[in-house]
């Protein structure tokens, strides 16, 4: 094991544009990087390392087949969640509405509106590309936007969590009277299909990336003909 060496990183005009971060110009890692090499490259400081450590899901299968609908995904796997969780608190807001401050307050905790804010400021970063468009290559490692993104998101993640333990306290005893526990089995049997769920998902797209050397044509001749294409334009 003390014999392995990390991976070598790439400069951007040495990978295929598809794979480009705005603003991001070094400690890119190789496309075609064996399943050692990324497990490797986690322990090693790349322009996706605090990416890797902060969301804890290192890999982005669909990427090397279908960038757009992969950042599609993406944006949808933080858009959904947010709109579903939401929804009715924005409905008790709407009724709340016009009939004063008291009402508002009660359907509006501080970790609403922290996780609101969280939320909004996630959104903003992953379409800006802030800061590191305003300096290329100075944020190429620590402090770029996707990074901060990453912060913001489990910070919203943790206040959301925050107002549903708050309204759940709040609301304990109107919430008894509507509908009955849940119990021991009904709890195991949605964990059981929650698992379920994500190891599909992730059998589906490790079979993807299996195929992916072979099928994809983005990695055809390898990064450094990518690099010079880059240099030609």
């Amino acid at each position: 094991m003390l014999s392995l060496k990390l991976p070598q990183l790439l400069q951007v005009h040495q990978v295929p544009r598809v794979f480009w971060e705005d603003g991001i110009m070094s400690g890119y890692r190789r496309p075609t990087s064996s399943a050692l090499d990324c497990v490797l490259s986690s322990f090693q400081m790349t322009n996706e390392t605090v990416n890797i450590w902060t969301h804890f899901l290192p890999t982005c299968f669909l990427e090397l087949e279908s960038p757009g609908l992969s950042k599609v995904l993406r944006t949808a796997a933080f858009a959904y969640p947010f709109l579903f969780d939401n929804l009715p608190l924005f409905y008790r807001l709407g009724l709340c509405w016009g009939r004063g401050h008291s009402c508002g307050q009660e359907a509006l905790s501080t970790s609403h509106g922290y996780h609101l804010f969280c939320a909004l400021l996630t959104g903003f970063l992953f379409a800006s590309h802030l800061p590191e468009r305003l300096a290329p290559g100075r944020f190429d490692y620590i402090g770029h936007s996707h990074q901060l993104f990453h912060i913001c998101a489990v910070l919203g993640t943790h206040f959301q969590l925050e107002a549903v333990l708050a309204d759940m306290g709040s609301r304990r005893a109107w919430l008894a009277t509507q509908e009955p526990a849940l119990g021991l089995a009904g709890t195991v049997a949605t964990l059981v299909l929650a698992v379920a769920g994500n190891l599909l998902i992730i059998a589906a797209f490790t079979a993807s990336l299996l195929r992916a050397p072979s099928t994809c044509p983005l990695l055809q001749g390898g990064p450094l003909e990518g690099g010079t294409q880059a240099k030609q334009q």
